[in-house]
């Protein structure tokens, strides 16, 4: 497998590029000040995280897809996520600002509570949010205020609330960019659609497939209160193939995903909710034409 940067806590980060270490919990990396530049690496998240930057780095992926990037931006990854361009020797040097934190910091918070609403944070949101200015500003001066609080006083209940202020608004003016960026395909893309998508980002994200195995067409169509029929018709004029074809193919990339990110096939197919690895590598093979070994020998090679 591809060599990954394993991002367990944020200061992997901070010290990957030589940035200061400011707090066990968060990292605040300003690129404008790293004088030897970044090098690129293809990174394992164990960790939320919103990169703005001026220009982002041409050909980064996000999962197995590529990002599509445009200036003056912000990126977000979420723990579980693998994305990031291989290091090819060469230093870059960016403008902007990363910023990295562990989901202990937002234990037992609002913000805990309510992550899950930034749907940018989906692995199957592909864009980065382009930002006006007068969010860039507001943002910038934000995680500048927020690397002021984190330089000037020492780890406490009190600091922590006081970041994740800071983190909730920083999120909030991501979020509408986002609704910004969303309006602009309301118009092309189905509502059933996007409500389906929505209900599968759920269920996975909250882990109902290790306890209720994998979504079904009925459980879908029930939450979306629609008959089974009636909905697979709604899909199938949307998309052109039928409810179970977008489920299964939904799930093919998460387990793409999961794969980079160097589990076993066995760990893979548990992880998404089947009861057996085999029921797993038929339903890959079936739409991907390769088993998920045939998979990952192949991202071995590339």
């Amino acid at each position: 497998m591809k060599k990954v940067l394993n991002i367990r806590e944020p200061n992997v980060y901070a010290r990957h590029l030589e940035a200061e270490v400011l707090h066990p919990l968060i990292s605040v990396v300003h690129f404008d000040e790293l004088a030897k530049g970044v090098r690129t690496s293809m990174n394992s998240y164990g960790v939320y995280g919103l990169f703005i930057q001026r220009e982002f780095p041409q050909n980064l992926s996000y999962g197995v897809r590529p990002v599509q990037v445009s200036n003056w931006s912000v990126i977000a990854v979420a723990p579980g996520q693998i994305g990031g361009k291989e290091d090819d020797g060469h230093p870059l040097f960016l403008n902007g600002w990363a910023v990295l934190w562990s989901p202990e910091l937002m234990s037992k918070t609002d913000l805990e509570a309510h992550i899950n609403e930034y749907n940018f944070f989906s692995y199957f949101f592909t864009d980065s949010l382009p930002l006006e200015p007068q969010e860039w500003n507001a943002i910038e001066t934000l995680i500048s205020g927020l690397r002021e609080e984190l330089q000037t006083h020492k780890d406490s209940s009190a600091l922590r609330k006081i970041v994740v202020g800071y983190l909730r608004l920083i999120l909030d003016y991501c979020q509408r960019a986002y609704w910004r960026q969303n309006a602009r395909t309301t118009a092309t893309e189905p509502d059933v659609l996007k409500r389906f998508h929505a209900l599968l980002d759920k269920y996975f994200y909250e882990g109902q497939q290790t306890q209720n195995g994998l979504p079904t067409v009925a459980y879908c169509a029930s939450e979306m209160a629609y008959s089974a029929g009636y909905f697979g018709d709604l899909v199938k004029q949307a998309t052109g193939s039928s409810a179970k074809d977008y489920i299964q193919s939904y799930i093919v990339r998460l387990a793409k995903n999961i794969l980079m990110s160097g589990r076993s096939i066995s760990e893979t197919a548990y992880m998404l909710g089947f009861d057996y690895p085999h029921h797993f590598t038929r339903m890959f093979k079936n739409k991907t034409g390769i088993t998920p070994g045939e998979y990952i020998s192949q991202a071995h090679s590339s």
